[in-house]
């Protein structure tokens, strides 16, 4: 007897369903100020501008856009906001194509010769792996584009379709310059393993290529400086051909550095959602997810081996390729005769979602900030004109739609970090201060100390105080 959660026509209910919940998720937590300025304020404001016709800069990061991972794909989505410029389009494309994997995910088991139920359940699994609903829950990022069309991309390649093949790899590459690492590695994959010599080719010479541009011109152009996750490996070298070279050379630099057990950790966390697909003979895909992993354990920051980020999203696609590979073959446990329920592996990545996804922060740690959730929104309404702003980073997302957008660090612990704790407030207009919550990278001392300067400054007036929110108004020249 077929399990009726199966039936094929419930693929598009499952996608639309999805695309919902993953939109309702990421709007709430905006909502609820858990939203921060990096990154979905960044490319709010960035995509902003370019809707206005105005020049991408980024104010918290200080440089182009082209500079932050030359992700030029981003430059389409300033059609949305010449609608309407609103943030939750951000939100809106990152849930429509996180859930949209799903559909290249059914045709390429179809293409492998599942039957449609099968196909159907790996949508299902895909819809509930953790990495695609904390991605989607962590603010916004391009290479969440990425996803369904490299999904698409693996599947127009087995179906011989180069002009797809050559879009679909064009169209990565725009979304995040490290991700040509990712289509380096798919080349190789392809030549090698799958026997596709022309589209293995093709990713090959443009992932090269891209890399080349990407490191060497376009973002030390506009930004002015190396890639900012290089400091993450700076124990190999303070630029990419350092950092090259000396994995080659000396690669002790490495084992002295790496944490096996962490890492081990990370290993399991991301296969354990689907560990009931996957077998050894049918692992060849994830070398193409090799450059990711490596780069995951090799960094110096811990939280790139958590899934509640966005770094592990290059290794999906090919994660479930390899368990398409193994039910296609017959083999995992699916196959095996104490199996008696298709419905098992949808039962299993439920469970694990309630295990790995975040989605537990809704009630933990969202409601903990809530009493001062009504202040802020009244003096954000005080803030009615697109003047300068020097503001936390939780608050950043809702008040991007200006030139000028400043952070307040107390410190800059990473290069990620650009803005400095002191900003010329020459150039700012309205400084909103949260000192219950003070928020990323500030302590409620140092907010005190901002108050006391902000008061002593004749250049600005308290407009607003309410349950520790502080809004400053810089007063206006006759």
């Amino acid at each position: 007897m077929k399990d009726k959660i199966l039936k094929p026509d419930t693929l598009p209910l499952m996608i639309g369903v999805s695309t919902l919940i993953y939109f309702a998720c990421s709007s709430l937590r905006h909502a609820l100020f858990h939203s921060g300025a990096f990154d979905l304020g960044i490319y709010d404001q960035v995509v902003y501008l370019i809707a206005q016709g105005q020049s991408p800069i980024s104010s918290i990061l200080g440089f182009h856009h082209l500079g932050n991972h030359a992700a030029w794909a981003v430059y389409p989505l300033g059609l949305l906001y010449k609608i309407s410029p609103n943030v939750h389009w951000l939100l809106a494309v990152q849930a429509i194509a996180l859930s949209l994997g799903a559909l290249p995910i059914w045709g390429l088991a179809r293409q492998a010769g599942l039957k449609e139920q099968q196909a159907v359940m790996l949508a299902a699994v895909y819809l509930l792996y953790p990495v695609v609903f904390n991605v989607n829950l962590f603010d916004f990022h391009p290479e969440v584009m990425a996803l369904p069309v490299l999904l698409a991309t693996l599947l127009a390649a087995r179906r011989n379709q180069l002009g797809w093949f050559t879009l679909g790899v064009i169209f990565v590459l725009g979304c995040k310059a490290v991700l040509s690492l990712t289509i380096m590695a798919m080349g190789v994959w392809l030549l090698l393993f799958e026997r596709r010599r022309r589209c293995g080719a093709i990713a090959l010479f443009l992932g090269v290529a891209w890399f080349l541009v990407v490191m060497q011109w376009m973002i030390p152009t506009f930004s002015g400086s190396e890639p900012a996750a290089v400091h993450r490996y700076s124990y190999l070298g303070d630029s990419v051909p350092e950092m090259a070279k000396n994995l080659v050379l000396q690669p002790w630099l490495v084992w002295e550095r790496i944490d096996i057990w962490d890492s081990f950790k990370y290993l399991i966390k991301l296969i354990f959602p689907v560990i009931w697909g996957l077998s050894p003979r049918h692992l060849a895909p994830l070398f193409s997810a090799l450059p990711m992993l490596g780069l995951n354990i090799l960094s110096d920051v811990p939280y790139q081996r958590d899934l509640g980020f966005q770094y592990s999203i290059p290794v999906v696609p090919f994660l479930f390729l390899s368990v398409i590979s193994t039910l296609a073959a017959g083999e995992g446990w699916l196959n095996k005769g104490w199996v008696k329920t298709r419905s098992l592996p949808i039962i299993w990545s439920f469970l694990a979602l309630l295990y790995m996804g975040n989605q537990h922060y809704f009630w933990s740690s969202y409601p903990k900030t809530f009493d001062t959730w009504q202040a802020t929104r009244e003096a954000i309404a005080h803030i009615q004109t697109p003047g300068g702003v020097l503001t936390t980073n939780n608050i950043a997302p809702h008040l991007s739609h200006r030139p000028t957008l400043k952070l307040t660090f107390q410190d800059t612990p990473t290069a990620d970090v650009t803005a400095a704790a002191s900003v010329d407030l020459a150039k700012i207009d309205y400084v909103l201060l949260n000192r219950r919550y003070p928020g990323w990278l500030n302590t409620p001392e140092f907010t005190d100390d901002l108050i006391e300067q902000l008061t002593q400054n004749k250049s600005f007036q308290l407009r607003y105080q309410r349950s520790e929110v502080y809004l400053f108004v810089k007063e206006q020249s006759p």
